[in-house]
């Protein structure tokens, strides 16, 4: 066990210098001791996609009181100069003023300014009135793919805890079969030159620690990258130390899990339907907006005008030819050459849509809960097994040894008994990485990861 935990801490600090060497990154002395909720906790405020579907809120935020504002009085001001280089000519017939043919007059003054305050307020705009309606589904939809992000960090994160988790437990099985052979072939070496064995024997032996070492060096590296792909899930650099809290023993695992399935309205509890839901409702409101197309719009305006004009620029201002109005401005639509029809039929056919992929959403979870509830029992009957296939491959190997040392056997049983207890423990740790990812994908498909 110390050389398996004195393997892990050396394999840690070999990928962080190893990256630090390839990207030179700052030097950075923070560790990190975390639990997979602790992961996962970390992952909610850092991981890419999470912090950018928080932004969307935010910005869905934004949009709903743009949609308010519209709503509120809208006031602009404008100001303009003009200077007449060439005041404009008119021409007018003569005979106004007694003359032969026409008059050429020039009518205005070389400077002239005007100051403009206009104001306009929606009394009755069916548009608006729907737009006001939904904005807070609008907003709602933003929110649901916040807690889907969420979710996919949460399952994400999970998984590749329980991949390190894993293959640490492959690591100190390796290493204790490592040690087992290393003692045997000493042994064996022993009794070699004593006369007792054959060489061939101590080949045997010597191919299998071998290649148990490289498997062990492999799973090492393997140990590292899966320590980075964790830290990427997490939105934590890589860079960064990282140690685990939670053990393999602390993960329960038991067919109570899969209980549930008797929940007919489990659907009802996945963030996807509940987006297919909003988005349902967002295209009935469209619905209503075209609708409004057909009615009138109706606005009230207001405006002030002071106007100066002078010849002189010194005396622009001094005096002021004011203007203002109020009105009511009533827009209604009469003919639109059937596009308002056309609009509002594919807004109902979006529906109608909706409400298929609703239909679809819903045996769609039903059957990911059937997978994965059968997944789940066959990944932990399968596991059990494999832990009984361990505990026989090590008795068998135990009489095998017993028999070559009493020599009523043979080195080959020892050696098959040994690769033997090799596939088990690889079994035993495939069924074990299964199983703890079955036990994700069930939670997820129940809706209880959130």
């Amino acid at each position: 066990m110390k050389s398996v935990l004195s393997i892990i801490i050396f394999l840690c600090a070999s990928a962080l210098n190893g990256f630090s060497q390839q990207q030179a990154p700052p030097p950075d002395s923070s560790t990190y001791n975390f639990s997979v909720a602790e992961c996962v906790n970390y992952a909610y405020q850092h991981q890419h996609d999470v912090i950018n579907a928080n932004l969307d809120v935010t910005s869905a935020e934004y949009h709903v009181k743009e949609i308010i504002g519209q709503g509120l009085p809208q006031i602009a001001g404008s100001a303009n100069f003009l200077d007449y280089l060439i005041i404009p000519t008119t021409l007018i017939p003569g005979s106004f003023i007694g003359q032969q043919g026409n008059v050429k007059l020039k009518f205005g003054v070389t400077y002239q300014s005007t100051l403009t305050v206009s104001a306009s307020q929606i009394i009755f705009d069916p548009s608006y009135l729907v737009g006001l309606h939904g904005r807070k589904t609008y907003k709602q939809l933003y929110d649901r793919s916040y807690t889907r992000s969420k979710i996919e960090a949460n399952v994400n994160v999970t998984k590749a805890y329980y991949q390190v988790l894993v293959s640490v437990e492959q690591l100190k099985l390796l290493q204790a079969n490592i040690d087992q052979l290393k003692q045997q072939l000493d042994e064996t070496v022993a009794r070699n030159k004593q006369g007792f064995v054959e060489k061939i024997d101590v080949d045997r032996l010597t191919v299998q620690y071998n290649s148990q070492v490289t498997t062990r060096e492999n799973t090492i590296r393997s140990i590292a990258l899966n320590y980075q792909l964790l830290k990427f899930q997490m939105g934590m650099p890589i860079q960064k130390q990282l140690l685990l809290k939670d053990k393999l023993e602390d993960i329960k695992l038991d067919a109570s899990t899969a209980d549930a399935f008797t929940d007919t309205t489990v659907y009802q509890k996945r963030i996807e339907y509940g987006l297919l839901e909003t988005q349902k409702k967002l295209n009935e409101y469209d619905v209503k907006l075209k609708k409004g197309q057909f009615l009138p719009k109706l606005t009230a305006n207001a405006n002030y005008s002071p106007s100066y004009q002078n010849n002189g620029f010194s005396e622009l201002y001094s005096t002021n030819y004011p203007s203002s109005y109020v009105g009511l401005t009533l827009s209604v639509p009469i003919f639109t050459g059937w596009q308002h029809v056309n609009q509002l039929r594919q807004s109902e056919i979006t529906v109608l849509k909706s409400q298929n992929d609703l239909y679809d959403m819903k045996n769609n979870i039903n059957l990911q809960v059937a997978q994965a509830r059968v997944s789940y029992i066959n990944g932990l009957q399968t596991l059990n097994d494999q832990k009984k296939n361990m505990a026989l491959a090590e008795e068998v190997l135990r009489v095998a040894k017993i028999k070559y040392e009493q020599g009523v056997g043979s080195s080959i049983e020892v050696t098959q008994a040994q690769t033997d207890v090799e596939q088990a423990d690889n079994s035993y740790i495939q069924g074990l990485y299964d199983a703890l990812v079955s036990k994700v994908d069930l939670d997820k498909a129940y809706g209880r990861i959130n």
